[in-house]
C-alpha cells in the first residue's frame, strides 16, 4: 500500500527499512530544492506538478523519462517532500488514479 493506515507518517528509519523491501521511493520536491537540499538515496524526483502525468505515462515513456520502473497500481510506493504537505497530496493524486 502507499502507506500504512492509520499512520501515513514515516521515520527515516521505517523509510530505510522499507527501501530494503524495494520499495518505491518518489520525492515530490521540485528540482531546485533537490539541488539546494540534495537528493534523498535511492529515491526517484518526480515534482508534484508532474506526478499526476507521470503516474499514467506508459510504462516505456515513464522509464525513459525518470529512469526507474514505472510502478504498478499495487506496487508499494512511499512519497516525500520537505515537509509532508505535497506528499499528502501526491497521496491522493495516487489513489485517485486507482494505486492502492
Amino acid at each position: 500500500s502507499l502507506c500504512a493506515p492509520p499512520e501515513p507518517n514515516l521515520s527515516y528509519q521505517e523509510l530505510k527499512d522499507l527501501k530494503k523491501a524495494n520499495v518505491l521511493h518518489i520525492d515530490v520536491r521540485e528540482r531546485w530544492e533537490i539541488d539546494r537540499f540534495g537528493k534523498i538515496p535511492e529515491s526517484i524526483n518526480i515534482p508534484l506538478g508532474e506526478l499526476m502525468e507521470a503516474l499514467q505515462m506508459d510504462p516505456t515513456e515513464f522509464k525513459e523519462q525518470y529512469n526507474q520502473e514505472k510502478p504498478s497500481k499495487s506496487d508499494p510506493v512511499v512519497f516525500s517532500c520537505l515537509a509532508g504537505t505535497r506528499s499528502k497530496q501526491a497521496l491522493g493524486f495516487a489513489m485517485s488514479l486507482g494505486f492502492s
